[in-house]
């Protein structure tokens, strides 16, 4: 079985907005469970985290308050 690494990189601030850790992408229940997942669960979820970075990083914060 090959363990799934962790993507938190120590940078764990929730932001308001869209309920997901700064540093991982990841929501808070996802955060809590994943000491407890199966490395499929694990794997779906690094699966979709470089989308939802993506999404956060187009335009900023001033596209965000902007409704981009």
């Amino acid at each position: 079985m090959d363990l799934v690494e962790t993507p938190c990189v120590a940078v764990c601030l929730m932001d308001p907005q869209d309920g997901l850790c700064i540093g991982c992408a990841r929501t808070l229940d996802e955060i809590a469970r994943w000491g407890s997942m199966s490395d499929a669960e694990r794997r779906a979820i690094m699966a979709v985290l470089p989308d939802r970075r993506s999404r956060r990083r187009k335009g900023g914060r001033k596209a965000r308050l902007e409704g981009r």
